[in-house]
């Protein structure tokens, strides 16, 4: 249901002017070719705009290849933000394709033309067509650090319980 001053379009929730926040990120792209499609929410509840790929033919990506598909656009964000790219979930179940590295790293000082690079787990070869749409995209602020070195770190009941230690079962209860 919409409140007032509020209005949908084509999937897209519009945002009055009068509740433009700092928090917004706010992305521009530059299409690097008119036929180019930028990255759009499926639904008003999706946390990722999804990519799609920009070919000038077909790709077949082979079982266990990686190849960098294009997507014929770049980007100018805020420095506070950085953009991550996930695999589709439908992809991944259905298809076996994965962005290569798990989770892709877009930073803010970044202009050149975004590639995803696929990765083929399945055994059998994936056609990949223009206009398909590839992984998603989901901002993110990032919260400064400062690198502190010291002798000796906090000790916690879990203390250097690696992987699994906190799972039913173990001594890091």
């Amino acid at each position: 249901m919409k409140k007032d001053g509020e209005t949908e379009q084509k999937g897209y929730e519009i945002i009055p002017r009068k509740e433009y926040d700092k928090s917004l990120a706010i992305v521009k792209f530059k299409k690097l070719d008119p036929e180019v499609e930028l990255p759009i929410r499926g639904t008003l509840g999706s946390a990722g705009f999804d990519i799609v790929a920009f070919l000038n033919e077909d790709v077949v990506i082979q079982p266990n290849e990686t190849v960098k598909i294009p997507t014929g656009f770049c980007t100018s964000f805020r420095r506070d933000y950085v953009a991550l790219i996930y695999s589709r979930s439908g992809w991944a179940t259905k298809k076996g394709l994965v962005v290569a590295q798990g989770v892709g790293v877009i930073d803010s000082d970044y202009r050149g033309e975004w590639f995803i690079p696929l990765y083929n787990r399945s055994n059998e070869p994936q056609l990949i067509r223009s206009g398909d749409r590839i992984a998603q995209l989901i901002m993110q602020p990032v919260c400064k650090m400062k690198v502190i070195e010291v002798t000796e770190v906090d000790e916690t009941p879990r203390d250097n319980g690696g992987f699994g230690s906190t799972g039913f079962g173990s001594t890091g209860e």
